[in-house]
């Protein structure tokens, strides 16, 4: 219902709206349209009130709440559903917890900050608050076990097609990390819930480095992280760009459910920056080290490397490039 009001006061533009006019669209009381106003107001929106007038939107916040976000949302699946936190320890686990519960596909559980982001190889993530977009989405893809890697791939290809909307260009390092001047600025983590055969859900979550500045890094990786505000040079719009993200993702995973994920490998190589070049790589599980060339990305999404031994096929692991 909030959602409508901002959107109806932002579609007046300079002109006010009356209390009656939006108790009317919504059927409620201009009492309950005074309590609405004041818990956008308490949001950071500022809406001016004028007596005989009514009500004026004068400044929106750069938070990532729904009735921000879903404005003009052009989406099927991705971000219909959204739960918004101003701070929360991670968004995968309550991503995880509404999805237990049978949450819809598409869902999105966003934070403005959070206080124990993971990444992957149970990595902190540093996640500071109004900085940054950090999120979860709950998906429930017809696919098998072994294809749920897959969709790491496509959120870090949704991420590099809404940073080309900017005139961004992406760069990722597999599986899905992205870089700029190889310093990370975003982190992708894909967790599983299922049994032998079938996926009951998958909880992708996404970190993007927004409005960083690079000494507002903690400094032990102020060396290796970076954010889209170093790499433009210029602040962006966390609510332009998030939704952006996640009509590129709804896009994306549309066209996995009816083609597969051929198209999703395909873009995810134009992005790449690992394929050609010497790499190292730390196996998952049992902690093997090996370096050589990367010189594929197989129909499974794996990495194939040939090394002095032969070539070997890379499932789950971390890559650093020589």
């Amino acid at each position: 219902m909030r959602k409508t009001i901002v959107e109806m006061l932002k579609n007046a533009g300079e002109n006010f709206i009356s209390g009656e006019s939006i108790a009317g669209e919504l059927k409620i009381s201009r009492t309950a349209v005074w309590k609405h106003i004041q818990k956008l107001r308490e949001h950071g929106y500022e809406i001016i009130s004028r007596e005989k007038c009514g009500y004026k939107l004068k400044d929106a916040p750069d938070l990532l709440l729904p009735s921000e976000i879903q404005i003009g949302l052009d989406t099927k699946i991705i971000g219909l559903n959204m739960e918004y936190y101003p701070s929360v320890d991670s968004t995968n686990r309550v991503a995880k917890a509404l999805a237990y519960h049978g949450a819809e596909e598409g869902t999105i559980v966003v934070a403005e900050e959070q206080t124990g982001g993971k990444g992957r190889l149970d990595r902190t993530f540093y996640s500071p608050r109004g900085k940054g977009i950090w999120f979860s989405v709950i998906l429930r893809p017809k696919i098998l076990p072994k294809e749920a890697p897959k969709c790491t791939l496509m959120a870090a290809v949704a991420v590099a097609e809404a940073m080309n909307r900017f005139n961004l260009k992406a760069q990722i390092k597999w599986p899905n990390d992205i870089m700029f001047n190889w310093r990370k600025l975003v982190g992708i983590l894909t967790e599983m819930t299922g049994e032998i055969g079938k996926i009951t859900y998958l909880v992708i979550g996404v970190g993007i480095n927004v409005n960083i500045k690079r000494d507002e890094f903690p400094e032990e990786i102020q060396g290796v992280a970076t954010s889209l505000l170093e790499m433009s040079g210029e602040p962006l719009s966390r609510v332009v760009l998030f939704r952006a993200v996640l009509e590129e993702f709804d896009k994306l995973y549309i066209e996995v459910k009816a083609l597969g994920f051929d198209r999703v490998i395909e873009r995810w190589k134009k992005y790449n920056v690992t394929l050609g070049k010497q790499i190292q790589v730390i196996s998952a599980g049992d902690g093997e080290t090996f370096t050589g060339k990367a010189v594929d990305l197989n129909s499974d999404g794996a990495l194939v490397v040939e090394t002095a031994q032969g070539r070997r096929t890379v499932y789950a692991g971390d890559v650093s490039i020589r």
